[in-house]
């Protein structure tokens, strides 16, 4: 089951999305581009791509009617709507609505009315 949403690794250039070694950094997301995912309707702004921690934030944007099946992240998901409303093959998650997923649990995705969201994945912890 592939993972459709993925931030694409080229076009983020713009961006230092690698997190400070010291201090704070500052982006306005109004500034950037969204940028197409593998499934359609589904836009991403990264804002944040920790390679080494496993650590990835980034805005989403879903088109109204757009649906992604059944798939998976290897990252502990957390999804907190800003606009509109989002929903999975379980529930209808409305604007201020925050659903958190373990690692590998397979899920739908969509809106039916358009949303924005605030995508976060955390690296899987090590069970060894």
């Amino acid at each position: 089951m592939a993972d459709p949403f993925q931030a694409p690794a080229e076009g983020s250039a713009v961006l230092d999305l690698s997190p400070p070694a010291s201090g704070s950094r500052y982006h306005d997301p109004a500034e950037a581009t969204w940028q197409a995912t593998d499934a359609p309707g589904f836009w991403l702004k990264p804002l944040l791509d920790d390679r080494q921690s496993g650590l990835s934030t980034a805005l989403m944007k879903i088109d109204p009617g757009a649906y992604a099946d059944w798939h998976a992240h290897r990252e502990l998901e957390q999804i907190l709507v800003l606009e509109g409303s989002f929903h999975d093959q379980d529930q209808e998650i409305s604007a201020g609505g925050y659903v958190v997923r373990a690692p590998g649990a397979s899920h739908t995705a969509g809106s039916r009315e358009g949303a924005v969201v605030l995508l976060i994945f955390t690296a899987a912890q090590s069970t060894d």
